[in-house]
């Protein structure tokens, strides 16, 4: 926790967004692919819909041909249009603040809604994705087995009141300094100071 603070003292959200709303359209369309390529497609996505009500208008096809390059496009679309409907629906055009509802939202598992709990509303959660699944296994902190254990021993190992900002932390240094390919271990700060 000190060598990542010391690196990612305050570490930004990876995902440019505008408000809540587009900030969990661009979690779920980050599942399987990078930061940097939904950053790509947001913009003109949010440009012509950055809220619930001016999305629910799009047709699926639309929305689909501008988030096609971040793949699994058909399903996601899906999801972000009948996601808008529901928030309109059930949730007056607000993104719902309970892992519960979240959860209940099409496209939305998880990782997703621990995301928008710790990120939008404060709340402790300890969101893993690839990254964390993959450090917390190589600095021996999990047996890595699921994100789901991960998770779990995430939670055991650090206090809850820092959960948020060291799983930002966490996907920073996975990305600098401990990448699924080409992982060099004499770059890996951390590994170096656990042996």
């Amino acid at each position: 926790m000190e060598i990542l603070e010391e690196l990612y003292p305050n570490p930004p959200i990876p995902l440019n967004h505008i408000n809540e709303y587009t900030f969990l359209l661009a979690v779920l369309l980050s599942a399987r692919t990078t930061d940097a390529m939904v950053n790509k497609v947001t913009p003109a996505l949010f440009d012509l819909a950055d809220n619930p009500f001016d999305m629910a208008k799009l047709s699926t096809e639309q929305i689909r041909e501008i988030i096609k390059p971040v793949g699994l496009s058909p399903q996601k679309a899906k999801a972000i249009k009948k996601l808008s409907q529901i928030l309109i629906d059930k949730h007056q055009g607000k993104v719902p603040a309970s892992f519960e509802e979240l959860e209940a939202l099409p496209g939305v598992g998880h990782k997703t809604a621990s995301v928008i709990m710790s990120q939008v509303f404060g709340q402790p959660a300890f969101p893993v994705d690839t990254h964390i699944h993959r450090l917390m296994k190589q600095w021996g902190l999990s047996s890595g087995k699921n994100v789901t254990q991960t998770e779990k021993d995430a939670k055991k190992w650090f206090p809850k009141e820092k959960w948020n900002k060291l799983h930002l932390q966490m996907i920073y240094y996975g990305r600098e300094y401990a990448p699924a390919r080409g992982y060099l271990p004499e770059k890996d700060i951390i590994m170096k100071n656990i042996t």
